[in-house]
């Protein structure tokens, strides 16, 4: 089942670009108004009457995800198709979205990444799902269930999963880049890009240092921050959006950055060179999971099992750049930009929470971005 997950294609799990693609059902998406942009909530609104049914939910869905994550054409179809009506908010990081979930925030569903769900999970914030009200739910290939943050898969639906990588520019490198500890080399100064993340980049550091990346101990987190500050002057820029853009100008030669947008750099410039550095790597995946407040569960139901269907979430894939989790989508599949080797995988360490470390990360990012 893991040779499944050799599967790259589009996305991104917190800051995707995505190309416009034709739609599932013809060109649905003319259909909707976009409301909105990146810094302020989405909604798809139609003309359909939102009015509940007769004893039933009012026909309203509200998604809390990063922009652009769900493909717009998704969400026409999904409401051409059941009148319901989508209000699409953005949060910039899964943190936001936890603070916000917690202050009692009205969503139907919520797109999050793994550690996040399993902090969310701790604090009963999930509500188990129904599935008998997802039909689909067999599609789910199991490489991607009972992982820490949903053991038994009673509260999660996996969407996309994605590993970030090393690229870098071999014309503006003369010597081949191997790890993470090659982002110290000298040759590099002022002319790295990396992801504006606290727990990627720390979690990199020690990797060099032969740790894991859910690192707890104060004195091993101190030896980090050291060894991290003195990347400063290598460093060009943080990104944590487009990444890529600063490959292809030239303005850096190298990138640490998410899978989707390893493969947007791809297929701009198919010469720059992926490196799945030897110290080992970070895997995530990224899950729906409906709130325990949420005012509209069976709403929620309903889209799970509509992007569940194997056609539907091969369209999806092949519009974000991800790695797909669905077993039925793979015939339909057009994209395979990237393959990842079996021996990268069986290596990956998922990101976890770290508890009441998560402020020393938090502390020690905000220290470094003011150097």
């Amino acid at each position: 089942a893991m040779k499944q997950i050799k599967r790259i294609f589009t996305a991104l799990l917190a800051a995707c670009t995505l190309a416009a693609a034709s739609g599932c059902n013809g060109d649905s998406a003319s259909s909707s108004q976009i409301i909105g942009g990146a810094d302020g909530p989405t909604s798809i609104v139609l003309t359909n009457d939102p009015r509940p049914a007769e004893g039933g939910e009012e026909k309203v869905l509200n998604i809390f995800t990063w922009a652009t994550y769900f493909p717009d054409d998704i969400l026409a179809e999904f409401t051409e198709q059941t009148g319901i009506k989508i209000n699409y908010s953005n949060f910039s990081s899964n943190e936001e979205m936890l603070m916000k979930l917690e202050a009692g925030g009205e969503y139907d569903l919520v797109l999050a990444s793994d550690y996040i769900i399993d902090i969310a999970r701790g604090e009963n914030l999930l509500a188990q799902l129904d599935q008998s009200k997802i039909p689909n739910f067999g599609n789910i290939n199991p490489a991607f269930q009972g992982k820490f943050y949903d053991p038994e898969n009673q509260y999660t639906v996996p969407y996309a999963a994605g590993i970030p990588l090393l690229i870098y520019n071999p014309d503006m490198v003369d010597f081949e880049v191997k790890g993470f500890e090659d982002l110290w080399n000298p040759a590099f100064a002022d002319s790295i890009v990396v992801m504006d993340d606290a727990r990627n980049v720390i979690g990199l550091t020690l990797k060099t240092l032969g740790k894991s990346l859910n690192e707890t101990d104060p004195a091993v987190l101190d030896q980090a921050k050291e060894k991290l500050f003195s990347l400063k002057p290598n460093i060009r820029a943080l990104d944590y959006d487009s990444p890529y853009n600063l490959m292809l100008s030239g303005e850096t030669a190298i990138g640490y950055m998410f899978t989707s947008q390893i493969i947007t750099a791809l297929n701009e410039n198919p010469n720059l060179k992926v490196v799945f550095p030897e110290e080992g790597l970070g895997f995530g995946i990224d899950s729906c999971f409906i709130p325990a407040q949420a005012p509209h569960p069976d709403n929620a139901h309903q889209f799970l099992d509509f992007i569940l269907d194997g056609q539907r979430s091969a369209h999806i894939t092949d519009q974000i750049y991800y790695i797909s989790c669905n077993s039925a989508a793979s015939e339909y599949l057009e994209n395979q930009a990237l393959v990842i080797p079996d021996e990268a995988i069986e290596g990956a360490e998922f990101m976890q929470d770290v508890g009441s470390a998560t402020q020393t990360y938090n502390d020690i990012w905000a220290e470094f971005k003011l150097q």
